[in-house]
């Protein structure tokens, strides 16, 4: 077994004046091994959104328990309607099979071909021709290496521009040549798929001719983390909590004021506490050698957590999480771009400052915390382990 795994992003923006997305993504996890679908349902609106999501779900579901390509695409002609204008049904798609972070499997039908980047640059892995219930199937199998990045797309993105920016739309090499570029910052496959997608809309002058989908695999070593956050409940527990947050590998993040103290004491370190303020809403944050960044507790977790959200959604938090220098931007970057791994250190003391009726926090909003970021934490692909004290 490697150490690497895949870090997963996608984005979509709906054919304009459309309330659905003709484009559906699904990722399955099965053990070591991962599914990844991107269908793009015939037209666009409500048919297409049904067809690309049937065709995900199926193949997804199916590849996850072993089942083989054949009978997928087998069972996709047989389930899917037909289209009494067109005269053909289901969806076109690709699928990513990842098998333990080893190998790649790309199974293509009919969708713009996969664009593969290792080392930054534009790699021309081999594809074998299949033909499959009269549907001609292009296959690979790649053995992966670190930072290879695989952008999907549906026929929305190369349409980009056209007859607009561009007579033809936004060829497949002008793409390569584009993302070559963005992929050396080292950028998250969110980050990725979303840079991608917004500068297709820019093309489309913000009114997209199609429903428009980039999906991105970037393979990438895996990074543990650590983040403490609140005293535990019984201080005879200190010592065990600190013991146990330190003796882990990888950064160390500290939330909260009472837990820094505990964790000064525990290190017989002093705490360096900044007044910059370099947002309003946000406490400042303070320095302890030994740890990588310490911070303020609920309100600093709370933002996180909202960052968290729109992260999952459309991503239009980026531009200021990612740069700003506050505890909750940090926290972001290190969380959301840096870290595979992450493991939650909670302490259940409650906070008499807390029991104030006129605070609005108190012991389960700060539980709610714990549980929702780790929640959308899960849906970016992290692994989480939560120890409560």
């Amino acid at each position: 077994m490697n150490d690497l795994c895949a870090d997963i992003g996608y984005k979509s923006i709906n054919h304009h004046g459309e309330q659905l997305c003709g484009d559906h993504v699904d990722i399955v996890e099965n053990g070591e091994d991962s599914v990844i679908v991107l269908a793009d349902g015939l037209g666009s609106g409500v048919k297409a959104s049904i067809l690309s999501t049937l065709t995900s779900k199926i193949i997804s579901t199916m590849m996850a328990e072993g089942l083989t390509l054949e009978d997928c695409v087998s069972t996709i002609a047989a389930t899917l309607p037909i289209c009494s204008l067109r005269g053909v049904a289901y969806s076109t798609f690709t699928i990513v099979h990842l098998i333990g972070s080893r190998d790649a499997e790309i199974i293509q039908y009919d969708n713009p071909k996969v664009i593969m980047l290792r080392d930054g640059q534009n790699y021309d892995y081999p594809t074998t021709e299949m033909n499959i219930e009269g549907k001609k199937i292009l296959k690979s199998l790649i053995r992966l290496q670190e930072d290879d990045v695989f952008i999907l797309m549906s026929d929305g993105c190369p349409h980009a521009g056209l007859g607009t920016s561009f007579n033809f739309g936004w060829k497949r090499e002008d793409i390569i040549s584009f993302m070559e570029t963005v992929s050396l910052a080292g950028y998250t496959a969110k980050t990725l798929s979303t840079i991608l997608v917004d500068e297709c809309n820019k093309l489309y002058g913000e009114k997209p001719g199609d429903d428009t989908t980039a999906c991105v695999v970037r393979i990438r070593k895996r990074e543990p983390m650590n983040i403490l956050f609140g005293p535990p409940s019984n201080r005879s527990d200190c010592d065990r909590m600190m013991s146990l947050f330190f003796s882990k590998e990888g950064k160390h993040i500290i939330c909260g004021g009472t837990t820094s103290s505990i964790a000064a004491k525990y290190l017989g370190k002093p705490i360096r506490v900044s007044l910059n303020f370099e947002v309003s809403d946000i406490p400042p944050i303070a320095e302890l050698e030994g740890v990588d960044l310490v911070t303020e507790g609920v309100i600093t977790v709370n933002k996180v957590l909202s960052y968290a959200k729109n992260y999952l959604e459309d991503n239009s938090s980026y531009e200021h999480w990612s740069m700003q220098r506050d505890g909750a931007s940090m926290i972001c970057r290190l969380l959301f771009e840096e870290a595979t791994d992450i493991n939650f250190f909670v302490g259940k003391a409650i906070n008499p400052a807390h029991q104030n009726p006129d605070l609005p926090i108190n012991f389960s909003i700060k539980m709610n915390l714990v549980e929702e970021l780790s929640a959308c934490l899960k849906k970016m692909g992290k692994r989480i382990k939560v120890s409560y004290f």
